[in-house]
């Protein structure tokens, strides 16, 4: 997390593409309170039996399973390597009686089982037992032929269980401290993380490879839809998993109540958007120097600067922000370096960058590039803007969930906050709110001025402080990822980095702050709950933490996807 070890293999096979594609729900399971819990070895024990009891029920189902897809094979190879599998699963059913009597509890008697691991368990019979399939396919497995393509769907539906369990169990032994031998369940997690135990997610995978090489791409469809929904289950059964103690995750269920709430606050470019504001609105000013719009498109025509005229006016003002930037960060490099984080020392060296910034957005202003833009262009900009992968999803997640208390802010050196809005689509509701420069209208036509509110990073600092103050004694986490969030970063309770920048990196080196995985970082926060009942988060606090995408922060401050 700032660095998931998603891959699993070099050769790409459909086992790897469906794997891949299935990031988001493998991030959403790490991040659940019983695996939170698990990886802090904090778990209580009647929580992680109940889990080992439900792990039994799938392991015989999935012996089942397995014995089903060697009597549809027509392959004596194939017949062999499910053979082998499915006494692997036997072994590990044994494998988990003894683990459990070896610390000295008892499984739960009888064959009751969640709910959760009912629906896997009925799902994955389905697709082995070629029930499901027939309702896809009504009439299609009457050959032997036809009916060797059940044993694919079969490990389509089994290769997500043992993948995830494989990523979670390596994910945990990375936070690991190496000498932390009172870990309580370090014996079982070092066993899903086992080469032995890779071999068999392998060699599943590696069969499921083989057998849907001669699938027509309907029925690789069919492969697919079966993968997506068994992994989705996956994660349904980890999420579902009883928990008796207070967890750190989700958020907002660990500090919002009617009293408090969770304070939002994200950065705008690069971390919501794919590309850059400014750049899109100049290209849209460009555009619009030598065409006009009207209800359908585009058309040539029009009156105003020439198209090249205008496109060196915005290339030479990039040009000499990015040499000027490039130069101010060099220059604050140069400072001492810090014995321990010091935020004011920090605020002071990036005095420079901020007249920078004022002066960047004068000349924008003076240079009449967004002069002519319609009220129409601006939308017609933020219906093309990208989103950053699952950035829309979480806002919108927050704004339709009624009993959730989670305020959330834009703070943007944007020159249109009209430009954010539009993007997120807020119409009346205005949510997110936005804190950015506004361009000035005359009726619907763009003068040209910027009314300028945020444009540095001390700016960006004191309109935090002022949400902050007017939200009461909440709970805040900044969302960044440029040197222009640092200092909001670091001032939140909590602040979390997007894929840090090389440049972020070089100012922790130098200013004494530092960056920590956010689920390595919540691992240590959940033993600070159970050992000392509270965790502490704490602004300036110099440390950050890093995720690799927006998934890592939905599913920590929100949860699983309702």
């Amino acid at each position: 997390m700032g660095g998931l070890n998603l891959m699993i293999g070099d050769e790409g096979g459909i086992a790897q593409s469906l794997w891949k594609k299935s990031t988001n729900e493998s991030i959403f399971a790490i991040y659940t309170p019983y695996i939170l819990s698990l990886a802090s070895g904090k778990l209580d024990s009647a929580s992680f039996l109940h889990c080992i009891f439900q792990d039994l029920r799938f392991l015989e189902a999935s012996a089942e399973a397995f014995e089903m897809a060697e009597e549809c094979s027509d392959d004596d190879d194939d017949k062999a390597v499910i053979r082998k599998i499915r006494k692997r699963v036997l072994k590990k059913m044994t494998m988990f009686k003894s683990i459990v009597q070896e610390w000295g509890f008892e499984l739960p008697a009888g064959n009751i089982s969640d709910r959760a691991m009912i629906k896997y368990t009925d799902f994955l019979l389905a697709a082995a037992s070629g029930e499901s399939v027939r309702e896809k396919f009504p009439g299609k497995f009457a050959t032997p032929f036809e009916k060797t393509k059940l044993s694919a769907y079969a490990l389509a539906a089994m290769a997500p269980s043992m993948r995830i369990q494989s990523f979670l169990s390596k994910e945990i032994q990375a936070v690991l401290e190496p000498d932390e031998n009172n870990h309580l369940y370090k014996k079982w997690i070092d066993s899903l993380a086992s080469k032995k135990f890779e071999d068999s997610a392998y060699q599943i995978e590696e069969l499921l490879d083989k057998l849907t090489v001669s699938l027509t791409s309907e029925e690789l469809q069919f492969v697919e839809t079966i993968y997506h929904k068994a992994m989705k289950l996956q994660v349904d059964f980890f999420s579902s998993q009883p928990i008796t103690q207070n967890t750190v995750v989700p958020l907002y269920q660990a500090h919002g109540n009617d009293e408090h709430s969770v304070l939002i606050c994200s950065g705008f470019d690069m971390t919501c958007s794919v590309v850059d504001s400014g750049a899109l609105l100049a290209d849209v000013a460009i555009i619009k120097s030598s065409k006009t719009v009207n209800s359908s498109g585009y058309e040539s025509g029009g009156d105003g600067p020439s198209l090249d005229n205008l496109r060196d006016v915005w290339s030479g003002l990039h040009s000499q922000y990015v040499e000027k930037y490039e130069k101010c960060i060099d220059n604050i490099m140069l400072s001492e370096k810090a014995t321990e984080f010091d935020f004011e020392r920090l605020c002071n060296a990036l005095g420079p960058l901020s007249d920078l910034e004022k002066v960047a957005n004068l000349k924008v202003d003076n240079s009449g590039v967004l002069k002519g833009l319609h009220m129409d262009d601006i939308t017609w900009a933020a219906e093309h803007l990208i989103f950053q992968d699952g950035c829309l999803e979480f806002f919108r997640e927050i704004e339709k969930q009624e009993n959730v208390a989670v305020d959330a802010h834009i703070l943007s050196y944007c020159w249109s906050g009209d430009l954010i809005r539009s993007a997120f689509n807020s119409g009346d509701s205005r949510f997110p709110n936005v804190h950015s420069n506004e361009l000035l209208f005359d009726e619907s036509i763009s003068t040209g001025e910027i009314l300028k509110k945020v444009r540095s990073p001390i700016e960006k600092l004191q309109t935090f402080n002022n949400i902050c103050t007017n939200n009461g004694p909440n709970l805040s986490v900044y969302i960044g990822g440029s040197v222009e969030d640092l200092l909001c970063l670091l001032k939140a309770d909590i602040g979390i980095v997007i894929s840090p920048s090389a440049n972020i990196k070089k100012l922790g080196g130098l200013f004494g702050f530092s960056f920590v995985s956010l689920f390595s970082g919540l691992v240590k926060k959940q033993r600070e709950l159970i050992e000392g009942g509270s965790p502490s988060w704490k602004g300036l606090s110099g440390t950050l933490y890093t995720v690799s995408s927006w998934a890592e922060i939905h599913a920590f401050i929100l949860g699983v996807y309702k």
